[in-house]
């Protein structure tokens, strides 16, 4: 081992402690690494920055955009909408949401899958009484599952491809990994449908800011157009008891009508509804109403100003207090719309313009984002905490749906490089109007980019010094004697160790070269390899920490650390028993 080579694999050596350690940020310790690396001389300064210029941190932020716009359009729930009512217990409810989160991790990325139906299987849960233990780990698995069917499906694919591009010339195309990665969640799906019952029952998830703020009850109007439905003739047949919305009344004609199931529908009329923020953006997003403030545009700085909508409550001096919007005339002097009203204690029957508010209230504003801070300040109003408020505001349903079917097309038949066609994609569903800019950059995750970004070059630094190829050939030769599929699992095995301590990116950049020297000193073909490095990363179902999907569902399953053990240990062993002799099979070991 010369100078060089022992430099590469300190550096890495620090990483992987700093990272078991858990003292600092993942994105943090790659940051100093990297500038530790540069300092010392283990990278090139001119090769500092290549990780963040890479095709992989272009299409993880694309997959991540596309992700939230799909999400946004409210098709997921739309096409889950007639099964959702038939889920009643977990026996149905455990497959019919965990499939569906793999179906959705294969054309999007994972992360990006689970955090679009999460909601969906919370709400199922409340409304069943069941408990969120016994769906959401399920569901973290098979998005993790799913997300191997494709190139796009998780960061470990993507790095994968990327090291077979550097090492062998090629990168894995869009739909490589499909014939592993189907047999695998279809084998995953079957074992979660019926495994789930070794997970704790009646956990209560912690509730976070948002899921308080989320709970509250507030009051809107919605509008009958002129375009409304024969179908939806009275109140009962717009079903909105199964949203868990309520119609505090029925304006017609300046008139306040009693809301009764059999109250008739007319053209014009005003339903005041009251729900939480979910249940009313539900509401909007499958029922044909429109909105009072849609006739009414809010004046903007610039034409490329976005409008926002936040919430804030009243507090006491406010110039609002015992005042009405309409008196207040806030359109026409403070260019804002009130979109909802939410009050504790007390039901509002009066439409929105009317209702006189009070200290405590919360209001829903939307205005220019520019002119926010001062209309608030004028209006004597405090924001609440950060979040995306919905509310039924206009959304295409089929659009970004449309969009993304369109790139993986483009993928498929080989016409657009992934990178290119996920990041047109991306910028599609933003001109389109699938997201707001803003909306696009919150749906970044900073943290993941960087990681991948700063680690990038530290991991070619142990490839071009040869360190891949001196471990590799070291293990090549202990593992000589053994059968060459007994080297596929424990090459799977280790990936799957090192992930949740490393991080499923890290482990792919330092384990994927190693494989392929592994393979070459034992004269296989490096691609069965390269998948087991891919599939052994992308499936850490024994912590919360190795990849951000089991994070993501901790706090609102109520799981501790000691949890994932229970259903991820048999779903391992499932997935290193059939997915080493699987790869072997898709994949033959000769070299080719």
């Amino acid at each position: 081992m010369n100078g060089h080579q022992a430099l590469a694999f300190a550096m890495i050596a620090v990483a992987v402690a700093l990272f078991a350690w858990g003292r600092f940020r993942y994105d943090l310790i790659s940051l100093g690494c990297l500038v530790a690396a540069v300092a010392l001389g283990d990278v090139p300064a001119k090769e500092a920055f290549s990780g963040f210029t890479s095709d992989v941190v272009v299409i993880i932020a694309s997959a991540l955009v596309v992700s939230a716009a799909v999400s946004r359009s409210g098709i997921i729930e739309s096409l889950l909408r007639p099964i959702l009512p038939r889920l009643r217990t977990p026996n149905s409810q455990v497959p019919a949401l965990a499939g569906a989160t793999a179906l959705l991790s294969m054309p999007t990325k994972n992360v990006g899958a689970l955090a679009i139906l999460m909601p969906v299987a919370l709400r199922v849960a409340r409304q069943t009484g069941s408990s969120p233990s016994s769906l959401l780990m399920p569901m973290s698995f098979m998005s993790l599952l799913g997300g191997l069917v494709t190139l796009v499906g998780t960061s470990t694919n993507i790095l994968v491809s990327q090291v077979r591009q550097e090492t062998l010339g090629r990168p894995f195309q869009m739909f490589d990994f499909a014939p592993v990665g189907l047999a695998l969640t279809a084998a995953g799906l079957l074992f979660v449908s019926v495994g789930w019952r070794l997970l704790p029952r009646n956990r209560q998830g912690a509730a976070g800011m948002d899921d308080a703020i989320a709970a509250a009850p507030y009051s809107t109007d919605a509008v009958i157009p002129g375009d409304w439905p024969d179908t939806l003739k009275t109140l009962s047949d717009l079903g909105l008891l199964k949203d868990h919305v309520q119609v505090g009344a029925v304006m017609r004609d300046g008139r306040r009508l009693t809301p009764l199931p059999d109250t008739t529908l007319k053209v014009g009329d005003i339903l005041v509804l009251e729900g939480d923020q979910d249940a009313l953006d539900q509401a909007f997003s499958h029922l044909p109403f429109t909105r009072v403030d849609e006739r009414r545009s809010v004046p903007k700085d610039t034409p490329s100003e976005e409008t926002r909508a936040i919430e804030a409550v009243i507090q006491s001096g406010s110039a609002l207090i015992g005042a009405s919007a309409q008196r207040m005339t806030l359109q026409q002097a403070y260019g804002v719309n009130l979109l909802a009203v939410g009050r504790s204690g007390e039901r509002i029957t009066e439409r929105l313009r009317d209702v006189t508010l009070r200290a405590g209230d919360v209001l829903v504003l939307q205005a220019g984002e520019r002119a926010l801070p001062k209309i608030m300040q004028d209006l004597g109003v405090l924001p609440l905490a950060e979040r995306t408020v919905k509310l039924g505001g206009a959304r295409n349903r089929y659009l970004p749906a449309l969009i993304l079917t369109i790139a993986m097309v483009l993928v498929a038949l080989k016409i657009t490089p992934v990178a290119m066609a996920f990041f047109g994609a991306a910028v599609l569903m933003v001109i389109t109007g699938g997201l707001t800019m803003r909306e696009a950059y919150e749906s970044l995750e900073p943290e993941v980019l960087i990681l991948i970004g700063a680690l990038t070059p530290l991991s070619e630094a142990v490839r071009h010094t040869g360190g891949a190829d001196l471990i590799g050939h070291a293990l090549a030769a202990w593992l000589q004697p053994a059968p060459a599929l007994a080297a596929l699992a424990a090459l799977m095995i280790a990936s799957m160790a090192c992930s949740p301590f490393l991080h499923n990116a890290p482990t792919v950049l330092v384990l994927a070269p190693i494989g392929v020297a592994l393979a070459r000193g034992l004269h296989l073909s490096p691609d069965p390899f390269l998948m087991a490095v891919a599939t052994g990363a992308g499936c850490d179902f024994l912590t919360p920490i190795g990849h951000q999907c089991n994070t993501l569902v901790m706090s609102p399953g109520g799981y501790r650390f000691s949890d994932y053990w229970r259903l991820g240990l048999p779903l391992s062993i499932l997935v290193i028993a059939g997915g080493a002799p699987l790869i072997a099979w898709v994949w033959p070991l000769a070299a080719g």
